[in-house]
């Protein structure tokens, strides 16, 4: 019996050691882990409400507003509204990871997002973000379906 129980938790040792190394990767893809823009907020508690619609018009898609400032420690509840015809998402990130995890969705333009920093919506739905901005700096949030950000669908959130 001794046996059976180092050798289970052994392997549970190793299964969240890996899981730690992991970390956020790329995009968020992390759950609860705090990363360069923050941390997954907690919905329990207070958070400034920030409306996005998300839509395309005229081969021109956008995100309104495209431009969000917050404080340092501020929990924010971003209320995504998708206006569109299409799909559209949201992606929390930084420039960097959002160019990175771009070109990973252009691979698999179908890739589902179960990450605290990423909403997909269908048309007419909405959803929510909640998310903690514990360090400044100036954050990115694209959506990655392929060609939706060069068309323009993306914003950026500075945290002062």
């Amino acid at each position: 019996m001794k046996t059976v129980t180092f050798k289970l938790s052994a392997i549970a040792l190793l299964m969240s050691a890996g899981a730690a190394l992991a970390g956020p990767g790329a995009a968020g893809h992390g759950h609860g882990t705090e990363t360069a823009y923050g941390k997954p907020g907690d919905p329990k508690k207070p958070a400034r409400p920030v409306q996005v619609v998300m839509s395309e018009k005229d081969g021109k898609m956008t995100f309104i507003p495209d431009r969000i400032e917050i404080r340092r420690g501020e929990q924010v509840r971003f209320q995504l509204r998708n206006n569109g015809e299409l799909d559209h998402e949201l992606v929390l990130a930084t420039l960097e990871e959002n160019l990175k995890h771009a070109i990973e969705m252009q691979k698999n333009p179908d890739m589902e997002h179960d990450d605290p920093n990423a909403k997909r919506l269908a048309p007419k739905k909405t959803g929510e973000i909640v998310w903690a901005f514990t360090k400044p700096g100036e954050f990115d949030f694209s959506c990655l379906i392929p060609g939706h950000r060069e068309a323009g669908m993306t914003g950026k959130v500075i945290v002062n």
